[in-house]
């Protein structure tokens, strides 16, 4: 049997402290790539294995991260695969597991940190009762660490195409729910219209196609051509395509839509979807890593102490506005 191999060894071949190694292994996000490259290599050469499990017991962890998902996932789940893709990649590079939840009462349990998404006005009160560590997927007016993408920007943007394309009348239709990315999904919209000196218009509807499908047939007498419908989410702008060609309108030409997401949706409609794309894989990896930073900080100081933290953190993405054939002037994507 040979020698065991420990963590000073590999200290001693990269030429590196103990506690700088051990920050190499745990915390990789906290030391610089040569810090990293020089103990990997070293790593690799004694072929030591570090035991994560026995860390994890003697420092009380878990390494298991909880993905708490509060809304119903069968209106947005290309969406949530996605962005479960960017997290399980993030998590399992830093040797962490992720268990996805998707009722709050199965939610608490042994792990060292939450992230949660959909989450409601109602939920908050329950949210507060966590003890772990906690970030939100998504923009919120209660003061809790998120990540989003700009939503008022992506209106912005997608008005902004429509007027310079030539609509004349320009239709926001909205998701129904007094939340905050919502609220900033309509003001990208307004702001950009009144701007423009044009007159604002908001329908609002639950987040599935069928709604503003319907919708679509019957006002068709009521909406004229050269129009085009802004729509907050991928799921209504399909809902809204498949409506005009129901009846026989002629899209990019008399009528347009853009969506918003940008997640596969976008890509099996026929014609494809104009939409505002948000980088949701990166945003998922983001989350995972400010989550994981939230743990080392919440952990005991030690003689390499972290710094405290007192200021909120928000991660804003920028979207992408992409063109496609429900909108004039569009592209080959």
């Amino acid at each position: 049997m040979g020698l065991i191999v420990t963590l000073n060894d590999v200290a001693k071949l990269a030429n590196v402290s103990k506690m700088t190694a051990s920050r190499v292994i745990n915390h990789p996000e906290q030391v610089t790539d040569e810090l990293k490259q020089l103990v990997f290599k070293a790593m690799k050469e004694l072929n030591y294995q570090p035991n994560f499990a026995a860390k994890a017991l003697a420092a009380n962890t878990t390494r298991i991260i909880k993905l708490i998902i509060l809304e119903k996932v069968d209106t947005v789940e290309p969406y949530y695969a996605t962005l479960l893709m960017g997290v399980a990649q993030f998590l399992n590079s830093h040797q962490y597991a992720l268990q996805v939840v998707t009722q709050k009462n199965a939610g608490i349990g042994d792990c060292d940190g939450y992230i949660i998404t959909g989450a409601r006005r109602d939920d908050f009160e329950w949210i507060n009762e966590l003890n772990r560590p906690t970030i939100l997927f998504g923009e919120n007016r209660h003061q809790y660490d998120f990540v989003d993408s700009d939503n008022k920007y992506g209106t912005f943007l997608a008005t902004s195409a429509a007027i310079n394309d030539g609509y004349e009348h320009i239709i926001f239709f909205g998701i129904d729910l007094k939340e905050s990315f919502e609220y900033s999904r309509e003001r990208g919209y307004m702001d950009t219209m009144q701007k423009a000196g044009r007159e604002p218009q908001i329908v609002r509807f639950s987040n599935h196609s069928s709604q503003s499908q319907n919708y679509i047939q019957e006002h068709w007498q009521s909406f004229e051509k050269n129009t085009c419908f802004i729509c907050s989410s991928d799921r209504l702008a399909i809902g809204v395509e498949r409506g005009i060609q129901h009846m026989n309108g002629q899209i990019p030409e008399e009528f347009g839509i853009t969506g918003f997401d940008g997640v596969f949706l976008d890509q099996i409609s026929e014609p494809k979807l104009t939409t505002v794309k948000q980088p949701v894989m990166e945003m998922g990896s983001k989350i995972a890593e400010l989550l994981l930073k939230k743990i080392t900080w919440a952990l005991p100081l030690d003689e390499d102490h972290h710094p405290n933290r007192t200021n909120r953190i928000e991660v804003v993405f920028s979207p992408e506005l992409i063109r496609r054939q429900t909108t004039r002037n569009y592209h080959l994507n």
